[in-house]
């Protein structure tokens, strides 16, 4: 169990503790139109070979290449071949098969010559170019076979990989369960959006934060609401939550008299492991197992909370998930100068400029107040400052943490 005086931990180790602790979440079959955004469980092998045969890649004529070995040279058209449905006769020597994109290559052809190379008349038709064998036919398998693996498991899914998931003629695929997390912020001042705050109330902008960052990065928000600064209350809210895959708390996890959350949770078997991180935004950061369900407890400031939300809470969602936590960093230039760091290791919200050719420049804002929502919701990236980093100047380089797209 951590103590009260345990060392500020750094950031990279928190979150390897935190997902050291955390299970895979079971799997389910789905369609796949519910399969976007998901994790893939299993390899997906392809059950047939693409195209199944010999197509054409264009309108035009099934020949043999070496009926058109000069310009002007005329053929006989025996048949038609339109996508779906094949010509069933062979190409034999001065003949060719009217061909559409799609279709099977009739037996015997070995080339596919433009319509817009080509003068009809009847059932004859001449050409003003020559064949090459092979030249705008796709052959059988080109892009995959029977037994290929396409999507491996770990994938997150995206519309390219649900594509490739149907063409290999599976209708429906297994991926990892969404996971549940289940929050509720802490605080007499809270008041939800909506309502009108007393004197000296404030409105609750985390839970509706928190929950977006769920859903957006596939969990299952479970929303339980505020609880006010009475233990019995908290754990009463915080019991609502037992059947979830993780609990998540805002605010009240420093060591304030009113900061209720450890001792409310740790008279009902709430085991820390840690609650104090090297960063800053987001000193008071509790994690631990209150009972079978890991516990992660956020700080109540909106900025803290979001920053803290974004470098432990999403790596968690991935690891649930069965996919490997990867935070979005870049590299960028540093648009002005900033002090010499302390030990704590400081992400600065940031705007980024893109430049042609360059690595883009990342300002930090002049003022990062971790109660200032408007600047995160402006940013575009958090610089990254390790602990104890030396001053740094105007151009220099800098890591960032993106923040969008």
């Amino acid at each position: 169990m951590a103590d009260m005086r345990d060392p500020l931990i750094p950031v990279a180790e928190a979150r390897n503790r935190i997902l050291e602790m955390l299970p895979r979440t079971d799997t389910e079959t789905v369609s796949l139109r519910e399969a976007a955004g998901r994790v893939l469980a299993q390899d997906v092998v392809s059950l047939r070979t693409q195209p199944p045969s010999d197509l054409s890649a264009m309108d035009g004529y099934a020949v043999r290449a070496r009926d058109i070995e000069t310009i002007g040279a005329s053929l006989r058209v025996i048949g038609e071949a339109p996508a779906g449905r094949g010509f069933a006769g062979q190409v034999g020597a001065g003949q060719c098969v009217r061909i559409f994109t799609g279709a099977p290559v009739p037996q015997g052809a070995d080339s596919i010559m433009l319509q817009e190379d080509a003068d009809r008349t009847g059932e004859s038709v001449s050409f003003r170019e020559t064949a090459k064998p092979g030249q705008h036919i796709r052959r059988a398998g080109i892009d995959f076979a029977i037994g290929d693996t396409g999507p491996r498991a770990g994938t997150r899914l995206r519309a390219a990989d649900i594509a490739l998931a149907a063409a290999m003629n599976h209708a429906r695929l297994e991926v990892h369960r969404r996971p549940v997390i289940a929050y509720f912020s802490t605080g007499d001042e809270l008041v939800y959006p909506g309502e009108t705050p007393g004197p000296d109330q404030i409105i609750s902008s985390n839970n509706d934060g928190l929950g977006a960052l769920i859903e957006a990065h596939g969990g299952i928000a479970l929303d339980l609401g505020i609880a006010p600064d009475d233990a019995d209350i908290i754990r009463a809210v915080a019991m609502k939550a037992r059947d979830a895959d993780m609990l998540v708390t805002l605010g009240g996890a420093s060591v304030g008299d009113h900061d209720l959350v450890r001792p409310a949770l740790e008279a009902d078997g709430l085991v820390i492991d840690f609650w104090r991180i090297a960063m800053r935004p987001g000193k008071p950061l509790m994690f631990g197992r209150y009972g079978d369900m890991p516990m992660l407890g956020l700080p109540g400031n909106p900025v803290s909370a979001l920053v803290c939300a974004l470098l432990f809470l999403v790596p968690a969602l991935d690891h649930l998930q069965g996919t490997a936590p990867r935070l979005p960093l870049s590299l960028a230039r540093l648009g002005r100068a900033l002090k010499a760091n302390d030990q704590r290791e400081d992400y600065l919200r940031a705007r980024l400029d893109h430049v042609a050719g360059e690595l883009p420049v990342a300002t930090p804002f002049a003022r990062q107040d971790s109660s200032m929502l408007s600047s995160l919701s402006g940013a575009d990236c958090l610089v990254i400052r390790p602990p104890h980093a030396p001053e740094a100047k105007a151009g220099e380089m800098v890591e960032c943490l993106l923040l969008r797209a």
